[in-house]
């Protein structure tokens, strides 16, 4: 059943953001380096304060307290604000379960809690987890949306084997570290737009259809009436095919794949 987002919103905290934590980033509107637009349809919304999070392990060995639960507008999934023996505070991502005045630790071997961050050689078979470094010492690159999680299949030499959200399954150097658990905020997917000042809040522009555009602005467009496209299959605006087309480009990364995600 869709919800509202109100429903998910009652088990955060209603301390204000962390000041010392916050950047203000200007917005592109869609724009790049050049001044034109590269992404459409992007452009107003509501202005937001970036969240410094801290994806990596730089206060590793130091025990943390979870002092509250956030919303972070630049993300699906909460945060977690942590205060540290030595009094800093930083936020990181907020796993599924994770409750005010929870311990929280950094080490390479650390109690199988959530939150709580290791090394993957150290996690045991079948545990869930997120926030996962592709290289050792980069910080967590892999697995940080709203309810994501992968799952820990084998150890095998120097990498340990994951099944990823996707079910592709993937291996990783083992001194990688990741989070136990899975992201928070996992009824995202149920939540429900409502209006169309929703959208426009969150920086999205109306979207026109190709078919009711004429010939020069869409392959789409064009014919009397109602048309149907015209084309064999559907095309971009610039007329590269669309749906069912490989966009991905090969990566350093595909050796590391051992099973492809299925198709739907």
């Amino acid at each position: 059943m869709k919800r509202d987002k109100s429903t998910s919103i009652k088990i955060l905290s209603k301390k204000e953001p962390e000041k010392r934590l916050l950047l203000h980033l200007k917005s592109a509107a869609g724009r790049g380096s050049s001044g034109r637009i590269t992404v459409r349809h992007r452009g107003g919304g509501v202005k937001r304060l970036y969240r410094i999070v801290d994806f990596g392990q730089e206060k590793m060995g130091k025990k943390a307290k979870v002092i509250s639960l956030e919303y972070d507008p630049y993300r699906s999934g909460f945060l977690a604000l942590l205060e540290y023996e030595d009094g800093e505070r930083r936020y990181i991502l907020a796993p599924q379960n994770l409750k005010i005045k929870d311990e929280v630790q950094i080490s390479e071997k650390a109690p199988i809690s959530a939150g709580n961050r290791m090394k993957l050689k150290n996690i045991p078979l079948g545990t869930m987890i997120y926030n996962i470094e592709i290289e050792p010492g980069r910080g967590g690159k892999l697995v940080r949306g709203a309810g994501t999680g992968a799952r820990v299949l084998a150890q095998e030499d120097q990498f340990t084997h994951l099944e990823m959200p996707s079910r592709e399954i993937r291996k990783i150097s083992n001194r990688c570290f990741a989070s136990i658990g899975m992201v928070s905020h996992p009824e995202k997917i149920y939540e429900i737009i409502s209006k169309a000042g929703r959208t426009r809040l969150k920086g999205r522009r109306p979207t026109v259809r190709g078919t009711a555009m004429i010939p020069p602005d869409h392959p789409h467009g064009g014919g009397e009436g109602k048309a149907p496209i015209g084309l064999k299959h559907p095309k971009t605006p610039w007329g590269k095919p669309a749906r069912g087309v490989r966009t991905r480009k090969k990566r350093w990364t595909d050796k590391y794949i051992i099973q492809r995600r299925k198709k739907k």
